[in-house]
């Protein structure tokens, strides 16, 4: 399987990423969970305003800990058809119109006990949930297995304007991934390029970043061996050897 077939995989996979919402209201994910969610979360605000709004809920119920009842976590997997990713089960049709207690009710107390037991359900089924379990059938993407890796070391450089860049090198996986946060856009017609050097001094394209302020990239080309890592300004559609200053350095070799 290569590379992008992965890449597909795991991109159908994450149709389900909507649902951790909860859990990363209440600090239920792990790390990398964590990551991969914040980094969904930045362009999707249906996702942000519940996660808001989960919080406020969670604040709200906060009481000392208890123990749960036995019977909670099986109570909670009957109910999960309820939950969202998942469609709602529909109810009967009613026969009558409800009083107007109920109407009441119904308008004012059920969405606070909804995101109650949104928050409850999340801690509950967050391993059920998340689409990146440790299964063979969902395998680590290549740009996942550098940033997880044992020896992957990570090289930083911090711009004057607050953004920063980092590069992730696992040698083990023969890799390099590169994350920027808050970074400005390229000029107009230009493209951010990435460069590896290998140690004879060769520098070679490794591909273009998005035009994205927060991006994770994983650079072509072998990494296994490589002593630097660059970022140019080039021509729109990229270079074959840069043709300017680079604009962030890693010494890869430190």
């Amino acid at each position: 399987m290569t590379d992008h077939d992965q890449t597909n995989e795991t991109r159908q996979e994450w149709n389900d990423v909507h649902a951790l919402s909860g859990a990363y209201a209440v600090d239920a994910l792990d790390d990398l969970e964590r990551a991969r969610f914040e980094s969904h979360l930045r362009n999707c605000p249906d996702c942000r305003e519940e996660v808001d709004g989960l919080r406020e809920a969670a604040a709200f119920l906060a009481v000392d800990p208890v123990e749960p009842p036995a019977r909670l976590r099986a109570d909670i997997l009957a109910g999960i058809e309820a939950i969202r990713p998942l469609p709602p089960v529909v109810a009967p049709e009613p026969q009558s119109e409800p009083d107007d207690g109920r109407r009441r009710w119904l308008t004012t107390g059920a969405p606070l006990l909804v995101a109650a037991a949104l928050v409850l359900v999340a801690l509950a089924t967050t391993a059920w949930l998340r689409p990146w379990a440790d299964d063979e059938s969902t395998p680590l993407t290549a740009t996942e297995r550098v940033l997880t890796a044992d020896d992957a070391d990570r090289f930083v450089q911090r711009f004057d304007d607050g953004s920063r860049a980092t590069v992730v090198v696992s040698r083990s996986e023969g890799r390099a991934v590169v994350l920027t946060e808050d970074m400005a856009p390229a000029p107009e017609g230009k493209d951010y390029q990435l460069w590896l050097q290998d140690p004879s001094g060769d520098i070679d394209p490794a591909g273009l970043m998005p035009d994205q302020a927060d991006a994770t990239v994983l650079l072509e080309g072998d990494a296994s061996d490589a002593t630097w890592a660059g970022i140019t300004v080039e021509p729109d559609g990229g270079s074959p050897q840069p043709t300017t200053d680079p604009i962030a350095e890693f010494v890869l070799d430190a």
